[in-house]
């Protein structure tokens, strides 16, 4: 998942994608979600593991990990008013900024359904290859941005709805669809 501008101006950063329900952004612009999960597998193999991107948030501090659009540093189109590590995965709180016309573009196609993908641009401090499985465990992550994307590589990961109370049933669905899948690509890793 390449985007020549971000890679341009840095090099040495990766993406890992998750899939999201982004339909429950509020009218302020205020979504929650996950950005990463522990322990699940992306499309290119790698595992982020537990307590991984701690360091990074205790030296960056929320405001300095930035919201972009599709990984593009021109983009961006919020803030992440929190970053923490739960027991599931790297939980994020943001707001899209409504008085920029990309952050109004952003909020109108996230409650449509139509961007449903978060995804992380880091360094890779430590990680650990297993040679057999070909999976590479990240045990310390270097966080820069979180991005809001359309295709997604860890497809198990959701938003959920903040202020704004459930989401739609389509989106329910959609959620549902994307969990069968998930639990389809951990059978065929098995």
């Amino acid at each position: 998942m390449s985007q020549p501008g971000f890679f341009a101006a840095f090099p040495a950063l990766e993406q890992k994608a998750a899939a999201v329900d982004l339909s429950g952004v509020d009218a302020e612009g205020a979504f929650s979600g996950y950005a990463s999960l522990f322990g699940s597998a992306d499309l290119s193999g790698d595992v982020v593991m537990p307590g991984a991107f701690q360091r990074s948030i205790a030296r960056r501090q929320v405001s300095g990990i930035r919201m972009l659009y599709q990984h593009d540093p021109g983009e961006p189109i919020g803030i992440w008013t929190e970053i923490r590590e739960d027991q599931r995965g790297l939980l994020v709180r943001g707001r899209l900024m409504l008085d920029v016309a990309r952050g109004r573009d952003v909020a109108s196609l996230m409650r449509a359904g139509a961007l449903d993908g978060l995804s992380i641009g880091f360094k890779t401090v430590r990680a650990r290859a297993d040679r057999q499985s070909g999976v590479r465990r990240l045990t310390e992550i270097d966080l820069w941005e979180i991005s809001i994307v359309t295709f997604p590589m860890q497809p198990d990961a959701r938003i959920q709805a903040v202020k704004s109370g459930a989401a739609r049933p389509a989106a329910r669905l959609a959620a549902r669809m994307r969990l069968a899948a998930r639990d389809l690509n951990q059978r065929k890793l098995k």
